[in-house]
């Protein structure tokens, strides 16, 4: 999804940080992966949507997670409040919040969080496909 992938290269707190929309191979620390959503299809007469969740995780390192916890934060407040145009004629018409958490990972000082975020998303048939 490359209007949230863009989203969270554009936030101030995330400067500095890699965004990837894949799995990266290697990586440093910190990074933050916008995985593939989880779609359904949706609509009504005249109407194409989609509705499913997205999950956006985030990797760190230190003894304490008090970084990541400031990035995860940056990107739940970024994607709560994202622009409603989302490109190719796609309109974002719900991004909320339904789940976060930071877990330690990887021995004693790898981190990882996760927000989980639940969408819509709709165009008015006719429009451009994507």
């Amino acid at each position: 999804m490359a209007a949230v992938v863009a989203r969270v290269r554009a936030l101030p707190r995330l400067q500095g940080v890699t965004v990837f929309d894949a799995p990266p191979v290697r990586a440093g620390l910190p990074y933050v992966l916008v995985e593939e959503p989880v779609l359904a299809a949706t609509g009504a007469q005249g109407w194409r949507g989609v509705e499913g969740r997205l999950t956006v995780t985030l990797a760190d390192a230190g003894e304490r997670p008090v970084r990541l916890r400031g990035l995860v934060d940056a990107v739940e407040r970024g994607l709560a409040t994202m622009p409603a145009a989302i490109g190719d004629g796609w309109r974002l018409g719900r991004m909320r919040l339904v789940r976060s958490r930071l877990v330690g990972s990887g021995g004693g000082d790898r981190w990882t969080g996760s927000a989980e975020f639940q969408l819509t998303m709709w165009r008015q048939d006719g429009e451009t496909e994507r």
